[in-house]
């Protein structure tokens, strides 16, 4: 019997959901190839610990940016190394994959996912929402005629989306997530300190002391790099209200993004979502102080469900769960995917 798989192909990484079994492979969305011929030499954490110090006969890359695809041959080689792992490389019958994808993907870009997919050596593929995969891993009753308001924050975008009786009733997109709160602090350091740092020392400084709302955490953490002036290393100390004014823009982004979903919501829904609050998914919600930033810019309760970086791979696992098993939620599949 084929095992159905949800794979939740973020920009930072690569979340695979097994039915039966739960989320049983967690690693980040990085190849490292050889220079020359191309040749996939690592995939996942093996090829991460190569960011930033590859020799020049070999590259570490991201294949996705910005939460679509920007290299199609090293998305479908990490794929099909991912699914080999979870599924064994001689699985015989090919299974049915449901992938997540940023709710403002085009058609082109829609097809490019699914196609690597089945590429990868899926026997079908669908697609569905974030925001919505998002919902049914926080275990909301999406199927219900009752507004809820999801933000998915994940590392190349954020998406918020209103959904109700199993579909997105209004939703906005950006490409900005954790990957810019990186961008932002190496940007800081080097105009604020002359300090130059690559975008791993920023995520690690981010999550050791970094802050959405600096009145709320107030630590300090020593950032060692290289000095742009001199060229030789250096270390200072930086606090935490330095990474909550370096992270400003991106975040306000995001709170823009919240406030103009929330515009474009219907009466009726809006007072649901009044009632129920914001529920916070990917890993932009775990960011400290996240969750305080959004109340206080649009007075909703805000809600952070267990392990919020695994909402949207669990999600892909409930959405597997209607693939012909409930005739009764074909309108369900209707709206979420697209073969």
């Amino acid at each position: 019997m084929a095992t159905d798989v949800g794979v939740d192909l973020g920009t930072a990484s690569v979340l695979i959901f097994v039915r039966g079994k739960g989320v049983v492979l967690r690693e980040p969305s990085v190849v490292a190839v050889a220079a020359e011929t191309g040749r996939v030499l690592a995939v996942g954490e093996e090829a991460r610990r190569m960011l930033g110090r590859t020799p020049g006969t070999i590259v570490a890359v991201r294949p996705l940016r910005e939460g679509v695809i920007a290299d199609f041959d090293l998305t479908e080689a990490m794929l099909q190394h991912f699914l080999g792992r979870v599924l064994g490389r001689r699985t015989v019958l090919r299974p049915s994959v449901v992938v997540c994808i940023p709710s403002a993907c085009t058609a082109v870009e829609r097809r490019a996912v699914i196609e690597a997919a089945v590429r990868a050596g899926a026997s079908r593929a669908l697609v569905i929402q974030e925001p919505l995969a998002a919902a049914l891993g926080a275990g909301l009753e999406i199927t219900q005629p009752r507004g809820h308001l999801v933000c998915d924050i994940g590392g190349g975008t954020t998406d918020v989306a209103v959904i109700s009786l199993g579909g997105v009733v209004t939703a906005g997109s950006i490409r900005v997530g954790g990957d810019r709160c990186d961008e932002a602090i190496v940007r800081y350091l080097r105009l604020k300190h002359n300090l130059g740092v690559g975008d791993r020392t920023a995520e690690e400084l981010k999550i050791a002391i970094g802050t959405a709302a600096p009145d709320l955490r107030d630590e300090e953490a020593e950032v060692r790099g290289r000095d742009l002036v001199t060229g030789l290393p250096r270390s200072i100390t930086v606090r935490s209200s330095d990474l909550a004014e370096a992270m400003a823009e991106p975040l306000s982004e995001i709170l823009h993004l919240i406030r103009e979903v929330l515009e474009r919501t219907p009466p009726e829904l809006a007072a649901d979502i009044a009632d129920q609050g914001l529920v916070l998914t990917g890993g932009g919600a775990l960011l400290h102080g996240m969750d305080t930033l959004i109340s206080r810019e649009t007075g909703l309760a805000v809600h952070i469900p267990d392990d919020p970086i695994s909402c949207v791979a669990r999600g892909t696992g409930r959405a597997l769960d209607f693939l012909g098993c409930h005739p009764d939620h074909v309108d369900f599949l209707r709206k979420v995917s697209v073969v």
